[in-house]
């Protein structure tokens, strides 16, 4: 079996536009990835045309070999667009060796370990502006079966945050609290604003309302603030969403930086590297829980991930979608009453696309606003579950 061909389709999803790699084969046989990277999808798209360049013609059940000899062959390593590229490519590849053993992904990784992963909404507050919004749009979550809620009430502070921007933060987040109770787990999102002295303070400020972490509480790209955050701070700390493969986390976990670890397949080096991460994670017993606010590809590569990998914590979905992220693939995820989502067992990533659906809905600019007011604005007017809900657990 050789591969023929990469392609790439582009879908606007209203927060960002879903960048879908399929790789054929002269079997006849497909494979599918997500390479989706917010703000960046043209320039992904060229790093997957010289990706397709030194692939076409390869086996693509020789997964190892050949992303290792990918990133060597790059002279220029790491980064959003290089590593996005590679992981796409290797999800594909995992989804073609499955589908050509007919069995599901996971069982490639090890077998099921669990039918189910505990799940935490992102994007259930699109809209919210006041404390009562948010706290209503928390309930109404609550309601379709969610335990889990996570966003950032920081607005659009950079670096530093004032006492009354604080305490406007610690309002929409004490609303929410008090509107669902202790028995839903809530998520503090951080985006990387802050430095050290804002991020600890903000951390002692948030423990009464007993988040489940704080994410990203300082940029990405300093350790050593992100380490004297940790040590401070008395709620967890998550992190690792924009650091790729094991070389950014190998260096977190050993300064024991974290209490949770936040690989995104579509970002970190696909499948196998994740597992990867998931073995350093657990050798401190820290805890694993990928980075997973896309689309389909994304969310169905994660949950074969979760059904596989013990220390598997949290599954980060998005609560509501555009209304056609159900047409544009054929992805079926239920929600059960306990909040969790069932793995689902098809063959390969069980993910097929529907090309006239996806060309209905073309690329359109979508820059991230992280400093702008409107970063509640998640979601079209429109937006809809594309869950079945309400299965008993």
């Amino acid at each position: 079996m050789k591969i023929t061909s990469v392609d790439t389709f582009v879908v606007d999803f209203y927060r960002t536009n879903l960048v879908i790699v399929r790789v054929s084969t002269d079997d006849g046989i497909v494979g599918l990835g997500e390479a989706t990277l917010e703000g960046k999808e043209r320039a992904v798209q060229g790093a997957i045309a010289e990706v397709a360049e030194a692939v076409i013609g390869l086996d693509p059940t020789r997964i190892s070999g050949t992303m290792y000899e990918l990133a060597r062959d790059w002279y220029w390593r790491g980064g959003p667009v290089i590593m996005t590229a590679l992981s796409s490519l290797e999800t594909a590849l995992w989804d073609i060796s499955a589908r050509e053993l007919g069995v599901p992904v996971s069982r490639l990784f090890g077998g099921a370990t669990r039918d189910r992963v505990r799940a935490y909404a992102n994007g259930w507050f699109s809209g919210a502006v006041t404390p009562d919004d948010y706290a209503a749009a928390a309930l109404r979550t609550v309601e379709t079966g969610f335990r889990g809620l996570k966003w950032d009430p920081f607005e659009n502070y950079d670096l530093t945050i004032t006492s009354q921007q604080l305490d406007r933060a610690l309002a929409q987040i004490d609303a929410v609290r008090s509107a669902v109770g202790r028995h839903v787990e809530i998520f503090i999102e951080g985006h990387g604003r802050f430095d050290v002295r804002h991020a600890i303070k903000i951390a002692q400020e948030i423990a009464q309302f007993e988040p489940v972490w704080f994410e990203e509480p300082c940029p990405p790209d300093s350790l050593d603030a992100l380490a004297d955050v940790r040590r401070a701070s008395p709620v967890p700390i998550a992190a690792g969403e924009r650091w790729f493969g094991r070389q950014g986390f190998v260096p977190a976990l050993s300064r024991q930086a974290v209490d949770f670890v936040q690989p995104d397949v579509t970002h970190a080096g696909g499948l196998s590297e994740l597992a990867f991460i998931s073995t350093l994670a657990a050798a401190g017993y820290v805890g694993f829980a990928p980075h997973n606010p896309s689309g389909p590809l994304s969310t169905a590569a994660t949950l074969q991930l979760g059904a596989t990998l013990p220390n598997f914590r949290y599954l980060e979905i998005m609560a509501t979608d555009v209304p056609w992220r159900p047409r544009v693939t054929n992805e079926r995820l239920t929600l059960t009453e306990d909040g969790d989502v069932l793995v689902p067992t098809g063959i390969g990533l069980g993910i097929e696309l529907d090309l006239e659906e996806i060309a209905k809905h073309p690329f359109t600019p979508r820059p991230m606003r992280l400093f702008e007011d409107a970063v509640y604005d998640i979601r079209p007017p429109d937006e809809r579950s594309f869950f079945n809900l309400g299965v008993d657990a």
